[in-house]
């Protein structure tokens, strides 16, 4: 039996993907992988986010807690991988010595080069340049990874936002080639998976750098020949990427459901230039329309910040009008966290926290009173529901339907007639709701 390797994974879809490939990899390599590092690894790898100041609060917690464990004797070394490790390189090993290695993004794929070293007794800091990240290869899924999976089809950004740190974190947007990413796709199919859901820091972006154009939609349409496959959702798309071909296929292919996350940030177009977003006011409700006129009842996923840099009272206000005005099915809302080295960071007019907050607070609880409206909307029609897993304590099968991604929103509690699968797609008929989740029964 190999050292046993044990794995703290925190951070967004784009992070478990890094975290699932350098699984793999040491798998390949012979180490035996523990799920449980409470009960003794040989070494932990602390798989960081570095995004907001929540997130880095979160990644140093933990690493501080394997060191406890370190000292007690459970674990034998730490290993700190992600965004964290990017962004604070001395840092880290200067602040917590318990640490053995810090490793880059660009370190990824020599993990198990890394993990063998400090299992020798070495130290290591490590940063390869980015190019050399690994987006491909084969992933080490859960047991219970279940019959969903997210499917990246690149890394990195070019828009440089002036409140995110991701292009200095994670580099320049590269996309996977279209073959790579569909013979993921098939693999993953071939492990039971039924819905993907694909992610990158701007999915309407692939391709532009492989290609010299934006090539979401052929793969779009490549991915929806895999016959496994039953379902796929878009998820982090730009609201001024959005083209006519993109919505024909939303609309044409039945696999790729009818929703879309577009993160907007904002609608003061004052608020939109210091956060240097492309697009204006007028091209958000534009585009908006044009998904809601071609796309009847397509499920919207957003996300703002509250409290930027020069969000004076009158901005908020047009914000929270604008949320009232738009009832978007699920939204975000983030209070403004500024990250030390983005333009951001230093700009004038900046917001009491407590205030951001208190606005983030306002616009989450008015979207909580959109969404219970919405879902009494649901009361008597009938949804396409992929089935999750069966609940024993409500006794009825728990499932999601296409306006709702996995992990992120809602869900439906439904009873059936008949045994159902992880992964079957089924008509339920909607005749009421428990706190976030629609009741249902499907109809045989």
């Amino acid at each position: 039996m190999g050292r046993k390797i044990g794995m703290v994974c925190l951070g967004c879809p784009k992070n478990q993907m890094n975290a699932e490939r350098m699984l793999a990899l040491l798998e390949k390599a012979g180490f035996t992988l523990t799920d449980n590092v409470y009960t003794g690894a040989d070494a932990v790898i602390v798989n960081t986010c570095g995004f907001i100041d929540d997130a880095k609060k979160e990644a140093v917690e933990s690493i501080l807690e394997m060191a406890e464990l370190k000292t007690e004797g459970t674990v034998k070394k730490i290993i700190v991988t992600g965004c964290l490790a990017e962004s604070y390189r001395a840092e880290l090993a200067q602040e917590i010595p318990e640490v053995d290695a810090v490793l880059g993004l660009g370190a990824n794929d020599e993990i198990a080069v890394h993990v063998q070293a400090v299992l020798r007794g070495e130290k290591r800091e490590e940063y390869p340049p980015l190019s050399c990240l690994a987006l491909g290869g084969a992933r080490k899924r859960g047991e219970d990874a279940g019959h969903w999976a997210y499917l990246q089809i690149a890394d990195g950004c070019d828009n440089h936002c002036s409140y995110c740190k991701i292009p200095d974190i994670r580099g320049k947007f590269r996309s996977r080639t279209m073959e790579e990413v569909i013979d993921e796709a098939e693999g993953l199919a071939a492990q039971g998976v039924r819905e993907l859901v694909l992610i990158a820091q701007d999915t309407t972006c692939y391709g532009l750098d492989l290609y010299g154009q934006r090539r979401l939609p052929a793969l779009l349409r490549q991915l929806c020949a895999i016959e496994a496959i039953r379902w796929i959702r878009l998820l982090y798309c730009y609201p001024d990427e959005i083209s006519d071909e993109l919505i024909d296929v939303i609309v044409t292919e039945e696999k790729v459901v009818k929703y879309i996350d577009l993160p907007l940030q904002h609608i003061d177009d004052r608020v939109l230039r210091s956060m240097k977003r492309r697009g204006d006011s007028q091209g958000i409700r534009a585009v908006l329309s044009k998904l809601r006129d071609s796309i009847p009842g397509i499920a919207i996923r957003t996300t703002f910040i509250t409290g930027f840099p020069g969000e004076d009272e009158a901005a908020f206000e047009l914000l929270s009008a604008f949320v009232e005005e738009q009832r978007f099915a699920h939204m975000g809302v983030f209070a403004f966290s500024p990250q030390e080295g983005t333009p951001a960071y230093k700009m004038p007019g900046q917001i009491d926290p407590a205030i951001a907050q208190a606005r983030a607070q306002i616009l989450t609880q008015q979207q909580a009173e959109i969404a219970a409206r919405h879902q009494q909307s649901t009361e008597g029609q009938t949804l396409r529901v992929m089935v999750e897993t069966y609940d024993t304590y409500t006794d009825s099968y728990v499932g999601r339907s296409e306006a709702e991604a996995p992990e992120i929103d809602g869900d439906v509690l439904f009873t059936s007639a008949r045994h159902l699968q992880a992964g079957d797609v089924v008509s339920v008929a909607i005749f009421g709701m428990r706190e976030d989740s629609l009741l249902g029964r499907e109809e045989l």
